[in-house]
């Protein structure tokens, strides 16, 4: 008791003490980290910093818009799209300030006009059916959240607006000239002949020439934009997956076969051992598989082609009461018990749509009144029954349904799917028969087009899933090898426990998906860890995947590419000059023929080619090759030329000049489509200029 008594009356110093120990805990993490994690800027755009706050609430509303849309994106891709937004709104700001473009109400107006689901909503048109902005403002401004939501479309319209305005003076600028007709014209028309030898770069192999690190390094300096490389990390990896065993399945498989077999279990409220039914046996069908099954009952119809393919004609023939299996479906051991058959369980249909102004429907083909779209149904009706093939087409030209672009075809659908009249005509009607429903959505011409007869099971299905004793093996494995990897080599780690191999991967700072392995943020931002350097190990465990063993290889900074990324694109280019060189030196003489003979090639002729069309015979696109034709002296031998696919050395013999013309609008035509998508390079351009600093990665 003196010792408790001591502690009570020190418990306001033992508290202290353990304020400034947690104190000097969080002092000493924020000077080992740094003071990144308190920055409030997601990054910057031209020195415009992106407050981090309004950024997560663009990427939250993304995520959920997302999830309503049925796409479920991750926070980092939400991330990477609002970003993307972002910065493209950022430089497009700056240049609408430079050429001072502004806009008024009357172009806003005509954005949300443009929009359908404000310009053509029956909510803001006025009585002569147009859009009656003082409408749309009026809905929004009926509740606070209403106003600033209205804020925002401005906002967003106006933005909008000044982009058409921005985009249609960037086309307007993008125009051909007389000079470029001219080009155009001569480019296809004249034409050179010339006679050439050709020694391909192939006749040297690619073993034989070396290209070095260094070499690479150069030649990317030479084109610095081109081979622009963002922050990044090689890794490399292994994933050693959580999956059953043999003996899992086969302990699965028993489990199930047991189900078919009556059972004796211990009843704790009589005291007394109940004998339980087999499944074949079992009278509440619904409560034997829910209490035995990973996947609850099912009550519904199935038709033949929705079962398993390989077990299908066994399951839709059993008998009723009769039990089949087991069988796999998917991953899971399944047996099944058929219930019941019904005919014409699912049916398929299609429809022509006539609605009238004031139904839910919204693209209308044309306004009309209820008594209007009546006597339009009725005449299609009678048309449709007139000649039942012509269907699709009355459906395609008169249908104010989406299924019109179908032909009206509305697919395979089951009991109280549809509307009820719409409904109850297509189940009490055979196929082929054509009628006509009214709904709330206006006028139905309906065809019935098949029918599947459908059967209902009693399915019980068990996953087959590793044992606790598997995972444990498979964990033991994963550990070992992350230990391992921390002194040997990762790849004849790989091999030796015989492991399937994975090519190491690059990442970058906001990357999410790993190799193979997609969504595994927490790997990318170990990798970009202050701490972790080159040759740390790290394992992952991934839930219902299994275990990822990573180990840094490389690191890079931002700047040029590695000459190991860059290797890939940049070794065949300079191979070639170093190939190219080597043929040089060999393609000597005071003819064509004595060429060809000291490198054992053909003199070959090319005929009537332009340089529209650079094709040499049996060596394809060379451009170069045919320019330099052009301009050579007739009968003079040209000097080696490095082309595309070998070196040539060549003889013009005749260049034929076009006719001369007064006017190019021909030609200028031609060019116009190809001018017209210069535009689309606006926005490259700018980010290619602009400083960008991203610092997502701090904060994702």
């Amino acid at each position: 008791m003196a010792v408790l008594s001591k502690i009570r009356k020190r418990s306001g110093l033992l508290l202290l003490a353990i304020g400034f120990a947690l104190l000097a805990f969080v002092v000493q993490d924020l000077f080992t980290k740094g003071f990144k994690s308190l920055s409030k800027d997601v990054g910057s755009i031209n020195g415009k910093d992106i407050s981090f706050e309004e950024f997560r609430v663009k990427v939250a509303n993304t995520e959920k818009n997302s999830q309503g849309q049925g796409q479920n994106m991750t926070a980092m891709q939400a991330s990477n799209q609002v970003w993307s937004q972002e910065v493209n709104i950022a430089l497009l700001t700056e240049e609408f300030e430079k050429l001072g473009i502004r806009v008024g109400e009357k172009h806003i107006l005509e954005i949300f006009k443009s929009d359908p689901n404000i310009g053509q909503n029956q909510m803001f048109l006025n009585a002569a059916g147009k859009f009656d902005l003082n409408k749309f403002k009026e809905y929004f401004k009926a509740t606070p959240e209403g106003v600033q939501m209205l804020k925002d479309r401005e906002k967003d319209a106006e933005l909008n607006a000044k982009y058409q305005i921005y985009n249609s003076l960037v086309k307007g600028a993008m125009y051909t000239t007389q000079t470029e007709g001219k080009f155009k014209y001569e480019a296809e028309t004249n034409k050179v002949s010339f006679d050439f030898v050709s020694v391909p770069y192939s006749s040297i192999k690619d073993s034989d020439v070396k290209v070095t690190d260094d070499e690479i390094v150069a030649y990317m300096k030479t084109k610095e934009k081109k081979f622009k490389s963002e922050e990044s990390r090689e890794l490399d990896y292994v994933l050693i997956a959580e999956k059953p065993s043999a003996q899992d399945e086969a302990e699965i498989k028993k489990n199930v076969d047991a189900l078919l077999l009556p059972s004796v279990r211990y009843n704790k409220e009589t005291g007394k051992n109940d004998t339980i039914p087999g499944f074949k046996s079992a009278t509440n069908n619904a409560d034997f598989v829910n209490s035995n099954s990973d996947v609850p009952f099912d009550s519904t119809y199935i038709p033949k082609q929705n079962l398993p393919p390989a077990s299908a004609d066994q399951l839709f023939n059993l008998p009723v009461g009769e039990v089949f299996g087991p069988y796999m479906k998917d991953n899971y051991y399944c047996i099944s018990k058929a219930l019941g058959r019904k005919a014409g369980a699912r049916v398929k249909a299609s429809h022509i749509l006539i609605s009238w102004e004031g139904t839910k429907v919204p693209n209308k083909k044309e306004k009309r009144t209820k008594e209007q779209a009546k006597a339009k149904a009725e005449g299609l009706l009678a048309q449709a029954q007139a000649n039942p093939g012509m269907f699709m087409m009355l459906a395609m030209t008169n249908s104010d349904d989406s299924s019109a672009n179908q032909g009206g075809d509305l697919g395979y659908f089951s009991q109280g799917q549809m509307v009820k009249p719409f409904n109850d005509f297509v189940f009490s009607n055979p196929v082929g028969k054509i009628g006509l429903v009214e709904t709330e959505f206006g006028y139905h011409i309906i065809q019935v087009t098949d029918k599947q007869d459908a059967v209902k099971l009693a399915t019980i299905a068990q996953k087959i899933q590793p044992s606790e004793a598997t995972n444990d093996k498979t964990y033991t494995q994963a550990t070992k090898f992350e230990m391992d990897a921390a002194t040997k080599d990762f790849a004849a780690l790989v091999k030796q426990m015989k492991l399937t191999p994975n090519p190491a991967v690059r990442v970058k700072a906001v990357d999410e998906s790993f190799g193979s392995i997609s969504n595994q943020r927490q790997i990318v931002k170990w990798a970009f860890d202050k701490d972790t350097k080159i040759g740390d190990v790290k394992r992952f465990e991934i839930v219902n995947v299994g275990h990822v063993i990573a180990k840094v290889k490389s690191t890079a900074e931002k700047g040029l590419m590695t000459a190991e990324e860059a290797r890939p694109q940049v070794e065949p280019i300079l191979k070639n000059k170093k190939k190219a060189a080597l043929i040089s030196a060999k393609m000597k003489g005071s003819s064509l023929a004595a060429i060809a003979a000291s490198n054992k090639a053909t003199v070959m002729n090319a005929v009537d080619l332009t340089i529209e069309n650079p094709n040499v015979p049996n060596a394809g696109f060379e451009p170069k090759v045919v320019g330099l034709a052009f301009s050579s002296k007739v009968g003079q031998l040209s000097k080696p030329i490095d082309g595309n696919s070998g070196v040539y050395v060549i003889a013009t013999k005749v260049v034929t000049k076009a006719p001369a013309i007064k006017k190019y609008d021909d030609y200028i035509n031609k060019l116009k489509p190809q001018v017209a998508n210069y535009a689309g390079r606006v926005l490259p351009a700018l980010k290619n200029d602009a400083d960008i600093k991203d610092n997502r990665a701090d904060f994702y």
